[in-house]
């Protein structure tokens, strides 16, 4: 596999990458991040939508030095109970997850780099109408962009670890598309600290040399044409290509791929599965697109259930 694309030849190795983890924990160790639950659970009455959980919440982290974010807090009714984390797809949408609340798990979503907000996606972040974040980690060579990304999720992984409802060193990860990649990294990130499993649905940033030989989201590679080095940007995206993590991924994973996925190929996805030497569980779905299907959500209780 490593062989066919040549983009391979300047990923980072195994030891870079554990001294690019152990960076991400030293800055978000050295950030001072003010918290604050809000009032507001956000359903809106004036659309009709109402519902029973009203300990749900919109919480805002404030980090020293950093761009306010936003999470979205649904506790179980009693607890302590196992904690999961939900991260966003590349269009920063935030979602609840009441089935997984129902099931007795605490869940966080989390919106990194405030993209999103209880008031919409914040576009004054956006430049040529796209969420800056692969952009700004290739331009950064891995010092921005999801890095940053990162640091704010483990920054709030931190708060609802210190939640009464929550099991003390008991997280999982799930999301869909850079939700499901970014899921991947969490899991390697928290490798020995805690991490049960991960969900991982139609999940970018994996194997992206084989990705940008199927045709799939060119645009994406357009910062590599800005850069002069662009050995230095494939190192760049090494980093935070699911691949170059598989070492560190000692906890079971989950993947969904689609047939009808030219966003997320199914050939790259597999290639991860086959790679992965613990327990991995790869599910391929000739007709699906790519989109968060019920078929993923299906498997996720399943898998949180017997794992998380």
């Amino acid at each position: 596999m490593y062989s066919e694309f040549k983009e391979f030849k300047n990923y980072p190795i195994p030891e870079e990458v554990d001294k690019w983890v152990e960076s991400i924990w030293k800055m978000a160790n050295s950030i001072k991040c003010d918290v604050e639950v809000l009032s507001d659970n956000g359903f809106s009455f004036s659309f009709g939508i109402r519902h029973v959980k009203n300990e749900f919440r919109y919480v805002k982290f404030k980090p020293e030095g950093m761009d306010e974010f936003y999470g979205y807090w649904q506790p179980v009714m009693s607890g302590p109970a196992p904690l999961l984390i939900h991260t966003p797809g590349y269009g920063a949408e935030i979602s609840t997850h009441p089935e997984l609340v129902s099931q007795g798990y605490n869940v966080l979503h989390i919106s990194p780099l405030g993209y999103a907000t209880p008031n919409g996606p914040d576009e004054s972040k956006q430049r040529d109408n796209a969420w800056p974040v692969l952009a700004d980690t290739v331009i950064s060579y891995a010092e921005k962009g999801y890095k940053q990304w990162l640091v704010n999720c483990i920054l709030a992984i931190k708060w609802a670890m210190a939640q009464t409802e929550v099991i003390e060193n008991r997280v999982s990860f799930f999301g869909t598309s850079q939700g499901g990649g970014c899921s991947l990294l969490l899991g390697s990130i928290f490798k020995d600290k805690g991490v049960r499993c991960v969900a991982a649905d139609v999940p970018f940033l994996t194997n992206l040399p084989m990705a940008k030989s199927l045709g799939a989201i060119t645009y994406n590679y357009e910062p590599l044409c800005s850069i002069d080095n662009i050995d230095g940007g494939w190192q760049a995206l090494g980093f935070v290509d699911t691949i170059s993590h598989v070492k560190r991924l000692n906890c079971p994973v989950l993947l969904t791929a689609g047939g009808k996925d030219n966003i997320c190929p199914a050939e790259a996805i597999k290639s991860l599965s086959q790679l992965l030497s613990g327990t991995c569980s790869y599910n391929y779905f000739d007709n699906l697109e790519h989109r968060y299907s019920r078929e993923f959500i299906t498997l996720l209780l399943s898998w949180v259930r017997m794992y998380a």
